[in-house]
């Protein structure tokens, strides 16, 4: 696929209320309603995008348990059950989807592609080595750190921070970005990262085992969350499943600059499974 080539593709954000909390769901194309749109024109394919991370109230929602619950809450309350799902994870996300594989096995998922997964030992890798006494043992600093920075501060002043972060970085972006400055997403990021580094330690491989047939794993070349050990590892483990490591220098937070590129690549391997719709 070319990378460089630009559809016109509606995209709109709608504010849901999913395990007890508001919910932002980014809806690429035409569609609005699955349940109720009958039309020819209604998709036969969700695929279920899982970033870094309703009909009931999800304990410790903002744990990583309470984020497999929630997304698995969204997909029961909003998706028709006979709508055909391809799953979609990076970094935890990864690690999220085969919970969901694993927590439910009846969902007609028909692939999951795991991109740079943090699926294992995160906190022995480069990067966890770094975050785990952060978020673990400094987690309350950071709440206080982020309470007495944000939470006095103007609307108007977070907003050029984050306008000049993103300038920095060279980063464009089509929605409001305001709540990362919140002291309240600050604190439930800091947590998810916290159980994050003592939760996933081992590699699920049993479910993995189970599922391998529509698994296709994506590691980094030099990835300081996922090292490539990590690749080495699991590709002992399991010769025979889609297990690649990136050659074109891809870094684990892609979706900064290289997210075209890994676009155009997810969609072309998207093409070998629409036979199965």
């Amino acid at each position: 696929m070319d990378s460089e080539l630009k559809e016109d593709i509606p995209v709109h954000e709608e504010f849901i209320l999913c395990g007890g909390v508001e919910t932002q769901v980014l809806k690429c194309g035409p569609w609005t309603d699955l349940f109720n749109d009958q039309s020819v024109n209604r998709p036969k394919l969700l695929i279920f995008i899982l970033p870094d991370p309703n009909a009931q109230e999800i304990k410790d929602i903002y744990g990583l348990s309470g984020q497999i619950e929630h997304k698995l809450a969204f997909l029961r309350t909003h998706v028709p059950k006979e709508m055909k799902l391809v799953l979609i994870g990076h970094s935890i996300g990864s690690y999220i989807s085969l919970q969901m594989l694993k927590r439910a096995p009846e969902l007609p998922v028909i692939h999951s592609f795991l991109l740079f997964p943090t699926i294992e030992r995160m906190s022995e890798s480069p990067r966890g080595r770094i975050a785990t006494p952060l978020l673990c043992w400094f987690r309350y600093v950071l709440y206080a750190a982020g309470y007495l920075l944000f939470k006095p501060c103007p609307q108007k002043i977070k907003s050029l921070l984050i306008r000049m972060g993103l300038q920095v970085m060279n980063v464009e972006n089509e929605f409001s970005l305001m709540n990362v400055l919140e002291p309240f997403c600050i604190a439930n990021a800091a947590y998810l990262g916290g159980q994050e580094m003592m939760q996933v330690v081992e590699r699920d491989n049993e479910t993995i085992k189970e599922h391998l047939s529509k698994l296709t794993f994506y590691y980094g070349a030099v990835d300081p969350w996922c090292p490539k050990e990590y690749y080495e590892d699991i590709k002992k483990n399991f010769p025979e499943g889609d297990i690649r490591l990136c050659e074109k220098n891809i870094p684990h937070a892609f979706i900064l600059h290289f997210y075209q590129e890994m676009a155009g690549m997810v969609a072309d391997w998207l093409k070998d499974n629409l036979p199965k719709i």
